[in-house]
């Protein structure tokens, strides 16, 4: 069309990104956790800057979970850095992209006072001081034709724009612009002409300061309820990625890492999502693989009610309304959530059936307005589980690796850790 070539700006129209981040969603829920379980009402938009325990975690490259700065190369660059104000964070979501992360050495090493900061003119030192001499945002492509060569906003915004084209006359009159007004300014022309030719390098890959900020804050923030509120943060991530197994490994990895508990399924003490207790992150019933979300509502719902199951047939009576499965049941099973009723995970797999039977038996009764003669409790009592072997110690493990995801309560080479240590095996978690 004959639209086809024209920018947004061009046709007069106003282009805006509406970013869905889950981290937001981490963010509130954490600040609700906090409340109920600290009794802090956190002011997110109004953090101290200068947390010295967040500024500390960060260093460490302690970021799991931490909005922008969880990957392996990042946290290796924070390492690296140990940013110790909020200016180096914004700076870092600015640098580490292709094109300019290869700065990043240059910028670490001036702030460490290993190299000197090249300012490329005097007069543009208060421009890049806060970068330590590397161009990064491109609010300092603007800074810098306004300082040296005396440009307008208006037209150092253009000039930011056709350094991002590369149209080759508009750059061409935007360089002679530059360099008649350096002259007027005193700047020597092969002095100006060397500043523009750097900045046009630099401004094909700069950042929006204003964007970099707004996404350093809200990894500051992210950061610094890890840091002061792990066991909220924990739960509050781990309840949003419920579904991804591979993600709440890591979570559960990372916070058993920070002396964090983390409990295994409780059909009497967890909850839908995942809660916390004292130093304590309880595992979350709907995150148990093949149960399903509403079953779980359902289950947690009637505990609220009518109070604890006593036992796995008051469990099963109970809510036979729910439509409960074998699958759901055998998972529950196999995951532990009803170690708190009965240890042996094995009776209680092979006894599926039955407990199929008394949660159908009960439904139908509700149904009809019938109580049995002798009452639920005699009934249940009545009942047996079956007998059969237990499962052995990888047996039990391996079921409920199939069950959660990974292995929650144990691993099949605990019992190798001490003869893996004495010859110095690296664990995979280290590598």
């Amino acid at each position: 069309t004959q639209y086809e070539m024209q920018s947004v700006e061009d046709l007069g129209l106003l282009k805006m990104d509406f970013l869905g981040l889950r981290n937001l969603d981490v963010i509130t829920d954490s600040l609700e956790l906090i409340k109920e379980t600290v009794g802090v009402e956190l002011d997110i938009d109004n953090l101290p800057l200068d947390d010295e325990k967040t500024f500390t975690m960060l260093g460490n490259g302690d970021t799991v979970g931490v909005f922008q700065l969880e990957s392996a190369g990042m946290r290796d660059v924070l390492r690296k850095m140990q940013p110790d104000c909020f200016e180096d964070i914004i700076a870092l979501v600015a640098l580490y992209r292709p094109g300019p992360m290869d700065n990043i050495p240059r910028y670490i090493a001036c702030k460490k006072g290993e190299e000197e900061p090249d300012y490329m003119h005097d007069m543009l030192k208060p421009v890049l001081e806060e970068t330590y001499g590397v161009p990064i945002y491109q609010e300092q492509v603007m800074q810098i034709a306004q300082v040296m060569s005396g440009f307008s906003l208006g037209e150092a915004d253009l000039l930011r724009r056709a350094m991002g084209k590369k149209i080759k006359e508009e750059m061409q009159a935007q360089k002679s612009r530059f360099l008649e007004g350096a002259t007027e300014n005193g700047v020597d022309q092969k002095n100006a002409s060397a500043v523009f030719d750097q900045v046009d390098r630099f401004a094909g890959y700069g950042f929006n300061k204003s964007h970099a900020a707004a996404y350093a804050l809200v990894a500051y923030q992210t950061a610094f309820i890890k840091a002061n509120y792990p066991v909220a943060f924990y739960a509050a991530s781990m309840s949003l990625d419920y579904e991804n197994t591979d993600k709440l490994q890591i979570f559960v990895q990372d916070a058993l890492a920070h002396d964090i508990k983390v409990s295994a399924p409780d059909i009497n003490r967890s909850d839908v999502m995942f809660e916390t207790g004292e130093q304590e992150i309880l595992y979350a019933l709907s995150a148990i693989k093949n149960v399903g979300r509403q079953s779980m509502i359902d289950l947690v719902a009637e505990r609220t009610q009518n109070g604890s199951y006593k036992d796995i047939f008051d469990f099963a009576r109970r809510v036979g309304a729910v439509g409960i499965n074998s699958k759901l049941l055998e998972n529950l099973i196999s995951s532990g959530a009803f170690d708190c009723l009965e240890t042996d995970r094995a009776r209680l797999f092979e006894s599926v059936k039955m407990l199929l039977s008394e949660a159908s038996i009960a439904q139908n009764e509700r149904k009809e307005g019938q109580s049995n003669l002798f009452g639920e409790e005699e009934i249940s009592e009545s009942r047996t589980l079956q007998e059969v072997a237990p499962w052995s110690p990888v047996e039990r493990l391996t079921r409920e690796f199939d069950a959660i995801g990974f292995y929650l309560s144990g691993h099949p080479l605990d019992d190798y850790r001490t003869v893996l240590r004495r010859m110095n095996v690296l664990g995979f978690e280290d590598l």
